[in-house]
């Protein structure tokens, strides 16, 4: 590099003999610049490389006053039109449309366009898609993130994700958008860090990455890696994880570090808030550190106009998918307690608890006798351990008050009682037994596509209903199991994996609240029971949408279990749950977000409310009417109506038809990405290169053996999509991509086996690359076309771009200048000339044809 000159994307340069074509010229620390580059001389051909120019000493740019117009011999001139097309396909976008991510392998809904197009419109990507529960905020983000890549702006991605989330999300992102997530998991890290030096950075071995941010939280060395790395777009789901709580600073700090290290910025969370002013403005100033100048005092109008947020419910699209959601059923079991749990009850209540040695009445005593009531609703099981915890503190102390011996013996009466409860005296055990052996419930273990998913809160009443059910049931190991949070990341994702795998004897499934929280339950199962009844409505819902969701097939199935004990008080709090579970009906059938009811927007402070509820003896009728939706607040149409309290949503996403006119043609010379493809494949067929393929018009599908360039280019990918035994097949047609994911679910890899071809999967990027180098050094073809240019008349198509000094581009146009009898005439856009010549739309016969 001569005079100081700086380098731009597009630039072709010769470095050490070689030419390359520069990708992204980056500003370095020793005040020269970082090249990405792409080999296109033989010897380097399909390589990547990264150049330091302070480094490199001369480098030689090729003028492109200097280029060498070659003829093309090709039969049609199929290399001249390859070339070609390979350079529109590295065609740098910067407008606010979508080009190529509804291409996706997805069912393409209107709405789910709403959040990239809010995004383009912005500066920087930076947004909260706080869509309800089961809508498909995944695909929303994938969606953007492909418009993102093919922009050439999404290089280097991150996505930080609860560790029972980490496969579900990584299958999403490749089978729908053929993104590779490479899955750090503590297994992942290890062996990343075996195949580097041991003060290498992990994170930049991996371009594209998936992790947990309970793993980063817990290890502070990966935690330092991390913020010493930088990406083009981090992604945070379930994000109100990260938001600014007293239960979640730690994971704050590294979510507000992260904030930092990337151009765009997609939060993902159906339960955004919690109804603090400063929670809230925590994501908001991640996103954008100059939204809310004061996190404690702001109104909406301080940043709504900055196209942060974007939230529907399903009420708000149901017009768009009718077909997509399923009306759900809902039906409640009720059965009587038997004298068995009605003297436990009676022993509960009869306890006088103790504070610092004296007994205490009023709302602290019965604060602690709801405790414990909680854990006996959830099952004698639960119950007998906090009864035991509870002993096992007070007889710890140096001395024990006669108050405290007291309780100590009223505690162990009650262990006596529950421990009468076995299960053949239980009803509410008896009750799920009654109906899973019902004929006209009609579920059965036999049933792979029929499974079903127990809810409880409480981790030893799944103990007891692992051993009772697979006991009752005659279950073997294999068909039931657990999933709860003291589980590792590697299990979490193995027991999702298998209750979606169709071959997997697994069928049934018994969840803590861990498996509420955003994985997909719903490919083998429509059914689920509620054991204990929630005390939150944000739990209701989140347990309800693991299998009432996008793309369930079947109508759901929801099963609360309901207790109805004689004893007044018991009766009368059961019934404050039940208004709870009434609530959330209303919710589903007429508002969308729960959380408007209680208006704390948090599942824990939703507790302490129901809490409080039965431990003040309050009525159901005044809990019911105490918790109402605030109709100046419009029903939970907009989030922040709900959390600031303005009366009108502000129209914030595109309507319907209007999302769809932001849809753009790509312009290209092949009717559809197969047909390039497998021209491709031909051409280098013909250049004598050693490649086997057979391409199936009929299926549009591709077979083709990978060659070395390829498979070098898989071995820094994710290892479930590389290539098995040398071999791809891939196809570009939706239905067969939705039917290989449905197989899969059947198969013990659960990976797709057939890929999705469009111009993001890998195998497309590497016939472009190669394409490009189609003819020789600082060369370009020439095409003579006799019907449609005059005589004397000459087109030189031009590519100009201008980018910033991130390389990110700010003007792209493709042009031809036109000069007739060697006089410039007029330059003219790139489209008007390929209509004018219907370049790659009829057959060019080539008179230079040997």
């Amino acid at each position: 590099m001569t005079n100081g000159q700086h380098l731009a994307p597009g630039m072709r340069v010769i470095i050490r003999d070689e030419e390359w074509v520069v990708r992204k010229a980056e500003l370095s620390s020793d005040g020269g610049q970082q090249l990405t580059c792409d080999g296109l001389s033989e010897l380097v051909k399909g390589t990547e490389a990264i150049f330091l120019t302070q480094l490199e000493g001369e480098i030689q740019v090729l003028d492109p006053v200097d280029t060498l117009l070659v003829d093309d011999d090709s039969s049609g001139y199929s290399r001249s039109l390859l070339y070609i097309e390979s350079q529109l396909r590295k065609r740098a976008i910067n407008d606010q449309k979508i080009h190529v991510a509804h291409q996706g392998a997805m069912d393409l809904v209107p709405y789910q366009l709403d959040p990239a197009l809010q995004s383009l419109n912005q500066p920087r990507q930076r947004i909260l898609i706080a869509d309800a529960v089961g809508l498909g905020k995944t695909l929303e983000a994938g969606i953007l993130t492909s418009e993102l890549i093919h922009r050439g702006r999404g290089k280097r991605i991150l996505v930080l994700t609860l560790k029972s989330m980490m496969t579900q999300f990584q299958k999403e992102f490749w089978n729908r958008f053929t993104i590779p997530l490479t899955r750090l998991d503590s297994v992942g890290l290890q062996r990343v860090r075996s195949r580097i030096p041991t003060n290498h950075n992990p994170f930049y071995y991996y371009d594209k990455s998936i992790i947990s941010i309970d793993t980063l939280k817990q290890d502070s060395e990966y935690r330092v890696y991390l913020e010493q790395a930088y990406w083009d777009i981090i992604i945070i789901d379930e994000c109100h994880n990260v938001a600014e709580r007293s239960n979640s600073s730690q994971r704050a700090r590294l979510a507000k570090r992260l904030s930092t290290r990337s151009d765009t910025l997609i939060m993902l969370s159906a339960t955004p808030h919690d109804g603090r002013a400063k929670s809230f403005a925590s994501l908001m100033n991640m996103l954008d550190p100059t939204a809310i100048s004061d996190p404690e005092h702001y109104n909406k109008e301080d940043f709504s106009s900055k196209g942060l947020v974007v939230r529907r419910f399903k009420k708000d699209i149901q017009g768009q998918v009718d077909r997509e959601f399923k009306k759900r059923h809902v039906f409640s079991d009720r059965h009587s307690a038997n004298p068995e749990e009605e003297a436990a009850y009676e022993a509960l209540l009869q306890i006088s608890f103790t504070r610092n040695g004296d007994t205490i009445t009023g709302h602290r005593g019965s604060l602690l006798r709801v405790t414990l009531q909680k854990s006996l609703f959830s099952s004698p099981a639960a119950c007998s351990k906090s009864v035991a915890e509870r002993i096992r503190k007070l007889q710890n102390r140096e001395e024990t008050t006669e108050d405290e011996q007291q309780e100590i013996g009223a505690l162990q009466y009650l262990d006596q009682a529950l421990q009468k409860i076995t299960p053949q005296c239980y009803a509410k055990y008896q009750a799920l037994l009654t109906r899973l052996k019902n004929r006209e419930f009609g579920w059965s273990p036999k049933v792979a596509d029929d499974r079903l998913v127990i809810f409880s809160e409480r981790i030893e009443t799944l103990h007891f209903l692992q051993q009772q059910l697979q006991s009752d049931l005659k279950l073997k190991d294999k068909q039931i199991t657990l999933l709860h949070g003291g589980m590792s990341d590697i299990e979490q994702q193995e027991i999702v994996e298998q209750f979606g795998n169709r071959e997997s004897p697994l069928r049934l499934l018994l969840c803590s609240d861990v498996a509420s929280e955003g994985i997909n339950l719903h490919y083998q199962s429509h059914r689920l029971i509620h054991f204990d009844l929630p005390w939150s409505l944000m739990v209701f819902q989140q347990r309800n949408g693991r299998v009432d969701r996008y793309g369930q097939e079947h109508e759901p199935q929801i099963i609360y279990l309901i207790t109805e004990s004689e004893h007044e008080t018991i009766r009368g709090d059961m019934r404050i749950l039940e208004v709870l579970e009434e609530k959330d009906q209303q919710a589903y059938e007429n508002i969308g977000d729960p959380s408007v009811f209680m208006g704390v927007y948090d599942a824990a402070e939703e507790e302490k409310l129901t809490e409080t509820a039965i431990a003040t003896g309050q009525q159901s009728q005044q809990f019911d009417q105490q918790y109402q939706p605030d109709q100046h607040k419009n029903e939970g149409d907009d989030l922040l109506a709900l959390f600031l309290g303005t009366t009108e949503p502000e129209q914030t996403v595109e309507p319907e038809q209007e999302a769809i006119d932001h849809l753009a043609s790509p312009i290209s010379l092949y009717p559809n990405h197969y047909s390039w493809c497998k021209a491709a494949l031909n051409q280098i067929v013909q250049n004598g290169e050693p490649l086997q393929y057979s391409a199936h018009d009929e299926s549009r599908q591709i077979t083709l053996t990978a060659s070395d360039d390829l498979i070098h280019r898989f071995n820094f990918l994710p290892r479930e999509i590389q290539p098995q035994e040398g071999q791809l097949t891939l196809t570009d047609q939706i239905d067969t991509i939705k039917q290989e994911i449905a197989r899969s679910r059947e198969d013990e890899n659960a990976w797709p086996k057939i890929h999705y071809l469009w111009p993001q999967h890998p195998a497309s990027d590497w016939l472009a690359d190669r394409m490009m180098s189609g003819f020789g050094r600082h060369t370009a073809p020439v095409i003579t076309l006799k019907q449609s240019i005059e005589k004397g008349e000459k087109h030189y198509l031009f590519s100009g771009l201008i980018p910033n000094q991130k390389s990110h581009p700010l003007i792209n146009e493709w042009f031809s200048v036109r000069f007739v009898d060697r006089q410039f005439d007029v330059i003219t856009p790139f489209e008007q000339i390929i209509a004018q010549t219907e370049l790659g739309q009829r057959p060019i016969p080539n008179p230079n044809r040997t």
